[in-house]
């Protein structure tokens, strides 16, 4: 797809950040602080990206998985803003989610060591309470 039907689709802030790798302000996310049960999905295209089992709180201001969906997400070294991180993208429909980080110590000891830091506005959530 090119551009023109994502920005039809999408919100002028979706399409800032998942089609130009923008990020939300920190706490300010529809899902930074949300227990709800269900599956993440990727907001452009509906691909399933992350369970909620694997939701956490990090205290960084957005919200935080210790997994994803291996098939469902493509890593990318990104070395913007002067460091070297990893860039996730949905491996369906290529945009931007956030970026994930290793060895912080951050997730819960039952979950592996890493946080996919995710913009909210990335990602809608199917509720299981709804189904």
């Amino acid at each position: 797809m090119t551009e023109d039907p994502w920005r039809e689709k999408l919100t002028a802030e979706e399409y800032r950040v998942l089609r130009q790798a923008g990020t939300e302000a920190p706490f300010t996310g529809e899902y930074t602080d949300t227990e709800t049960p269900g599956t993440y999905r990727c907001r452009a295209c509906g691909a399933a990206l992350f369970s909620s089992t694997t939701k956490f709180h990090s205290g960084c201001g957005w919200p935080s998985f210790a997994d994803a969906d291996s098939a469902a997400v493509k890593l990318i070294e990104d070395r913007s803003l002067g460091m070297v991180r990893t860039e996730v993208r949905c491996a369906n429909c290529d945009s931007h989610l956030g970026h994930l980080f290793k060895g912080e110590g951050l997730a819960p000891n039952d979950l592996p060591d890493q946080r996919y830091c995710i913009n909210s506005v990335s990602l809608s959530l199917d509720d299981e309470q709804r189904a």
